[in-house]
């Protein structure tokens, strides 16, 4: 099962309700994946700053200093802004590897969701609309984001194993499926430098797609490659810092519909996801074809 939404927003009016109306469309996901969700939102930082947003399964104790702390450690200045169990901590690019060797020194029980210029990460266990509710994700702006409804079928239900997966800065990907080459593809990775922290194979797809676009690859090149090396059964769903993508498998046997305006890009596991969208009953609705990239940009 599994539940996907995405909203790439072309009309800057929008950016203040992107986290409303993605909320909308994950709850209505909640019987694809009931038992964790989360939601990627690139809504960017000031110029020359850089954010990463850390999970702690016990926040009172890992947040009470930690911007004191990683300032202290870095040598710069560091603000924080907490969500529940999650913080993002917004300090100097180029502190950006000082910064995440510090944390893992200072608090290494955290994990580390998201790294990049514009993305935060936000996943639990729990209702989709229970998540949501705890982290105020109809509150949140940006200019585009994606999310997903977990129904655990390979792996346990942790805040880990829940989807938006990140590898590399400012990207991020969720998944509806199954991928059978993943650990021969998790060994591979692992030569070439890039780390998993799961045993989910949808993280091995997002560290797939991090590792050939750190080759050179644009996004649509990276997904047009993954049609050849990922084996299995897939439909992704990735963001890059100023980009949204879609691939579907050969066989495409994972339901999916898209939806675009002057004002926006849409994507759902199922159309009621999008019928609350401004404008849906004038935009041209499809399904994605099989072994087809779909990717736009700002």
């Amino acid at each position: 099962m599994c539940g996907i939404v995405g909203l790439f927003l072309k009309d800057k009016s929008l950016e203040p309700k992107l986290g409303a109306m993605l909320t909308d469309m994950l709850i209505t996901m909640t019987d694809r994946g009931p038992d964790s969700a989360g939601i990627a939102i690139y809504g960017g930082a000031e110029d020359g700053l850089t954010k990463i947003t850390v999970q702690s399964a016990n926040p009172d104790r890992d947040f009470a200093t930690l911007d004191q702390d990683l300032k202290e450690a870095i040598g710069k200045p560091v603000a924080m802004k907490i969500k529940s169990t999650h913080a993002v901590l917004e300090f100097p690019a180029d502190q950006t590897e000082a910064a995440r060797s510090a944390l893992a020194h200072l608090r290494p029980d955290m994990k580390v969701m998201s790294v990049g210029d514009s993305l935060e990460i936000y996943k639990e266990v729990g209702l989709p609309k229970d998540v949501a509710k705890r982290f105020d994700l109809s509150k949140m702006t940006g200019t585009h984001g994606i999310g997903h409804t977990r129904m655990a079928t390979e792996s346990a239900v942790t805040t880990l194993g829940a989807h938006p997966f990140s590898t590399g800065s400012d990207q991020c990907l969720v998944h509806n499926g199954s991928l059978s080459n993943h650990n021969s593809l998790r060994r591979q990775l692992a030569h070439e430098g890039i780390r998993t922290e799961t045993q989910n194979d949808t993280e091995v797809g997002a560290a797939y797609i991090t590792w050939r676009m750190r080759e050179g690859a644009t996004l649509g090149e990276a997904l047009e490659s993954s049609l050849d090396d990922l084996d299995g059964f897939f439909t992704f769903v990735v963001g890059t810092k100023d980009g949204f993508g879609v691939v579907r498998d050969p066989i495409a046997c994972k339901p999916a519909v898209m939806a675009e305006t002057d004002q926006y890009v849409a994507f759902g596991s199922e159309y009621r996801a999008l019928v609350n969208l401004p404008g849906i009953e004038d935009a041209r609705v499809w399904e994605p074809e099989p072994a087809t990239v779909y990717f736009w940009n700002h």
